[in-house]
C-alpha cells in the first residue's frame, strides 16, 4: 500500500465550531466548506491537514454515527512551546498540563479544543536518565 495523504477528522456536533477554533488558534485555512465537513490545511505547511465531521452525517456508517471525538490527543510539534503557550493562555484556552520538560525527551504543554480533544504542543529536547538508550540509533527526538 502506498499512501498518498494522512489526516485525523474530528467528528463533532459543532462542524464550524471546531474549524473555526483550528483556524483562529492554530493557522489552518479551509480548502474545502460545507455544513456538514470542512477540510483544513497550514497555512504555511501543505503537508499538514486536519478535517471536521459532523458526527450524524449519512457517509458515517451506522455503527460510527452519532459519535463525537473522544479518547484522543493530537500532537503539534513546534518551533518555540513557550510563546504558543502564552498565546494560547492568553486566548483563555485550557491548559490541562502547565509547560514542562519531560526527561523522555519533551518540552510540552497539553490544551484541549471546544470538544474535549486534547492537544499536545511539543518541542523535542535531549532526553535523560534511563531515556537516553531506549531511543534506537539516530531517533533520539533532539
Amino acid at each position: 500500500m502506498k499512501v498518498t495523504s494522512y489526516y485525523p477528522v474530528i467528528m463533532t456536533n459543532d462542524v464550524a465550531g471546531t474549524a473555526a477554533f483550528y483556524q483562529a488558534h492554530f493557522g489552518f485555512v479551509s480548502l474545502f466548506t460545507t455544513d456538514w465537513y470542512v477540510h483544513l490545511q497550514l497555512a504555511d505547511d501543505p503537508s499538514v491537514n486536519l478535517a471536521v465531521l459532523d458526527g450524524t452525517h449519512q457517509t458515517i456508517p451506522a455503527a460510527g454515527r452519532g459519535q463525537v471525538a473522544g479518547g484522543l490527543l493530537l500532537n503539534f510539534e513546534v518551533e518555540d512551546p513557550d510563546a504558543v503557550h502564552e498565546r494560547l493562555k492568553a486566548a483563555g484556552l485550557p491548559i490541562l498540563l502547565s509547560l514542562c520538560d519531560e526527561a523522555f525527551g519533551q518540552r510540552h504543554f497539553i490544551t484541549s479544543d471546544p470538544n474535549g480533544v486534547l492537544i499536545d504542543i511539543i518541542k523535542p529536547i535531549p532526553p535523560s536518565g534511563e531515556y537516553v538508550q531506549l531511543y534506537e540509533a539516530g531517533a533520539s527526538p533532539a
